[in-house]
């Protein structure tokens, strides 16, 4: 007789359940944009209060081993190595809708990457036109290109409950290829001095990693050192770090084999993405978001050029490269408008892609690190600034798209139910 399993102290499985349960909360995209909301909040009263200096302390307090040239403020270790993470889970969500999702069959991608690359080069060149000469402008023309994935779905989330899930799809997409554009911008623009050893141990590393990936290993225990000192590498080589979480996840199997309940991408995606979006997001949006934001800084983002190129770049670039690549690329080529998806809905979608945010904070940390006075925190704001006028315009927009949606569908069951009758 087998002896009897001695059960589970219910405090352990209490314990667990409400981890799950905490995680799973965490993966709603509307808690990840309020929990990033909050805490952008906290920073700017930190920063526009008597607590200013206690925040600047906190950002600045520097950690990490200096032989391994990772003595770091934790706003460098938000942003090298916190931002790593959310990459890495953004690259896994991004290669399983290529291979597997709505985006594997080229007829279906190409809305959404066409979109994504008028999301890209217009907001760009607007930017360029309207801070054209200004210093700094060299490189703060990439500051609008991006989109805070996270955000940018939890307005939708909130605003857009009745739009169809198509919008959800298209978002997504164009999102991903976005800031997918804006990662290799920050490989070409600002990676300098590069070190050709640490680049081709990170080369090395990565192969190890495919290679395990391809034998069927499972263990963390291998995993995450290697994950780690390809990290390492890759920072030590010179080039941003969040490359190595890119790198890594494209570089991870998305099929699920036969008799495996899910797959490597998806099971890391299921485990880290509370994580990003509950922990690292949030805390870098804390450590990014602490700049002033009173009369003075006002004054000055209003006539300053690159600020206004920034908020030319985010609230009329955006909208004006996703909607109307969208609409060029549907009229000109074999590409289709899902057939739920209305162009007002469109329009919406694009207005989203001006919610810049972390993403835009990240590129202004890149670009206008070397830029003298007070320029960097100047340009954050209007980031900022912009990042809240975007998602206050689409969300009004959405709300009222929304509730179209709700009187076709209304309209919809009542004369089908009229006609059984």
């Amino acid at each position: 007789m087998s002896p009897t399993p001695f059960p589970e102290p219910l405090v352990i499985t209490t314990s667990r359940t409400a981890v799950a349960e905490f995680a799973r909360f965490l993966r709603t995209e509307t808690v990840g944009g309020i929990v990033l909301l909050v805490a952008a909040g906290i920073a700017l009263i930190l920063a526009n209060t008597p607590l200013d200096e206690v925040y600047a302390a906190v950002r600045d307090f520097t950690i990490g081993p200096a032989s391994l040239h990772l003595d770091l403020t934790l706003a460098q270790w938000a942003t090298d190595g916190l931002l790593a993470v959310f990459f890495f889970v953004v690259g896994l969500e991004l290669k399983r809708e290529l291979v597997v999702g709505e985006l594997s069959r080229p007829r279906d991608a190409v809305l959404p990457v066409a979109a994504a690359i008028g999301g890209i080069v217009v907001p760009a060149a607007v930017a360029l036109a309207v801070g054209r000469g200004a210093p700094g402008m060299d490189q703060a023309w990439t500051i609008p290109v991006a989109t805070d994935i996270a955000f940018a779905l939890g307005v939708l989330a909130l605003a857009g409950r009745s739009l169809p899930s198509s919008a959800r799809i298209f978002l997504l997409g164009l999102a991903v290829v976005d800031d997918l554009g804006a990662i290799i911008l920050i490989a070409v623009l600002f990676t300098g001095g590069l070190q050709l050893l640490a680049l081709a141990a990170a080369a090395a590393l990565c192969g190890l990693y495919a290679l395990l990936q391809h034998r069927r290993v499972r263990s963390p225990l291998i995993y995450v050192p290697l994950a780690l000192a390809t990290w390492v590498a890759v920072h030590e080589a010179g080039v941003h770090a969040t490359i190595a979480g890119v790198a890594l996840a494209l570089l991870t199997r998305v099929r699920r084999d036969d008799g495996e309940d899910e797959s490597p991408a998806i099971r890391l995606e299921h485990r880290l993405q509370p994580f990003s979006a509950g922990f690292c997001v949030p805390v870098f949006a804390f450590l990014a978001a602490g700049v002033p934001i009173g009369v003075p800084v006002l004054a000055e983002m209003l006539s300053e050029p690159v600020s206004q190129a920034v908020i030319a770049g985010l609230l009329v670039g955006k909208v004006v490269g996703i909607f109307g690549a969208s609409f060029l690329v549907v009229k000109l080529t074999p590409a289709c408008r899902p057939r739920d998806l209305r162009w007002r809905d469109v329009l919406a979608v694009s207005m989203l892609g001006g919610v810049g945010f972390t993403v835009s904070l990240l590129m202004t940390e890149l670009s206008l690190a070397d830029a003298p006075g007070p320029l960097a925190e100047t340009v954050k704001a209007s980031v900022l600034i912009a990042s809240a006028a975007a998602a206050i315009l689409a969300a009004v927009v959405l709300v009222g798209r929304s509730r179209a949606h709700r009187r076709r569908r209304g309209r919809a069951t009542y004369g089908s139910g009229h006609a059984s009758a």
